[in-house]
């Protein structure tokens, strides 16, 4: 089984070894805001930041790529990553992508998709070595995952983990989350964004007219439904949790020495991890990263 070393050297062998820069999602800045929970979501997680209380949160749009120089208007999959804050100082992590569907379930099929979609003729062979893939990776090509968007704040974002929650009841239930726009294509600044930089610039013109806020949404596991199976197909429908608003760019994050990282295994009272195998592996990865960038 692959390790968090040669994982992230196989990677590096896809994007080049940027000192400094994360593996993955390399291209990417901070900014900051709050979330606000709805009842529905109070009444299912006893979680701190699901009370209904706004609480703070740091939001990192990003490219998903490993080269942290790439132009904005490449094919590439997008990031939304969020922290929330909660008043005790502890905090829990949610990271989405433009994927809708994960189309692997190993760390080590992972970084084969990550060879194979690095080079475009490697990955018929990757499909035909993994045709479970095939389904997912379709469903992604439908969805324009890695069609460059005309702004981060226009597209959703789909975590791709499992998460028990405890209701203060004490019941329990599967869920997972959707990052939905609210603002689309109403929200869209003036200007003309086309340069390679493009997304950092509309969006920061953006939230110079007004704050961009997303709908956090939940889709609970039914009976037969896998919550530890990052490929499985969940058929409920989605329900209204919260709202993300993020009101400007947060220019402290990553500065005088500060590295950040946003971890889906970091959970607070309230939420339980799944045991899905590419979630257990990610702490490692990003250890390992944390510690290359830092040298």
């Amino acid at each position: 089984m692959v390790d968090a070393e040669q994982a992230l050297d196989r990677i590096n062998g896809v994007f080049g070894r940027h000192d400094g820069s994360r593996t993955l999602h390399a291209k990417g800045a901070f900014y900051a805001g709050t979330f606000t929970a709805t009842p529905w979501a109070t009444a299912r997680c006893r979680a701190g930041h699901l009370q209904g209380d706004p609480v703070p949160v740091r939001v990192r749009w990003s490219n998903g790529g490993g080269n942290p120089h790439h132009s904005d208007k490449a094919m590439d999959v997008r990031g939304m990553a969020v922290s929330f804050r909660l008043p005790d100082g502890t905090a829990t992590d949610l990271l989405g992508q433009t994927a809708p569907r994960f189309p692997v379930r190993t760390p080590e099929a992972f970084v084969d998709l990550v060879e194979a979609a690095g080079t475009p003729w490697k990955l018929p062979l990757f499909l035909a070595r993994h045709p479970d893939a095939i389904p997912a990776t379709l469903a992604n090509a439908r969805a324009k995952a890695i069609v460059p968007p005309y702004s981060y704040a226009e597209v959703a974002y789909y975590p791709i983990h499992a998460y028990r929650w405890l209701a203060a009841d004490g019941s329990d239930s599967w869920v997972r989350y959707r990052l939905s726009p609210q603002d689309g294509r109403g929200g869209r600044p003036e200007g003309d964004f086309k340069g390679r930089d493009r997304l950092r610039e509309e969006i920061v013109a953006r939230l110079a007219a007004h704050p961009v806020r997303y709908t956090l949404e939940v889709q609970q596991a039914g009976a037969g439904e896998d919550p530890h199976d990052p490929m499985s197909v969940w058929a409920g429908g989605w329900s209204d949790a919260g709202t993300v608003e993020v009101t400007g760019p947060d220019p402290e994050r990553e500065q005088g020495g500060e590295v950040v990282v946003f971890d889906p295994t970091r959970v607070v009272d309230g939420i339980e991890l799944s045991d899905d195998p590419i979630l257990r592996f990610r702490p490692a990865a990003y250890s390992a990263s944390v510690s290359r960038r830092v040298g």
